[in-house]
C-alpha cells in the first residue's frame, strides 16, 4: 500500500482476561496513511489492509482498530 505514515500499537494490555488474549490473539490499534485509499469508502480501505494481512487476521491478530486516511485526510 505505500504507507506515508504506518503507527501500529499494540492494545493488549487492556485486554487482559479477554478469551482473545487467551488463545494468544493480539488486539491492536492501527494508523496508515496511503494515496491508495484515495477514493475507497471506509470499508473498502478497511478490506484492502485485512487483505494485506491475510493470515495474521485468523491468527496473530484477535481485533484491530484501523483508521485508513489519505495523505489529504491526515492531519
Amino acid at each position: 500500500m505505500a504507507p506515508t505514515v504506518l503507527e501500529l500499537h499494540d492494545d493488549g494490555a487492556r485486554h487482559i482476561g479477554h478469551a482473545g488474549a487467551a488463545s494468544g490473539g493480539g488486539h491492536y490499534l492501527l494508523t496508515i496513511v496511503s494515496e491508495r485509499f484515495a477514493g475507497q469508502s471506509r470499508v473498502a480501505r478497511h478490506r484492502m489492509v485485512y487483505d494485506a494481512l491475510g493470515e495474521m487476521m485468523r491468527r496473530e491478530i484477535h481485533a484491530l482498530a484501523i483508521d485508513a486516511r489519505t495523505p489529504t485526510e491526515h492531519p
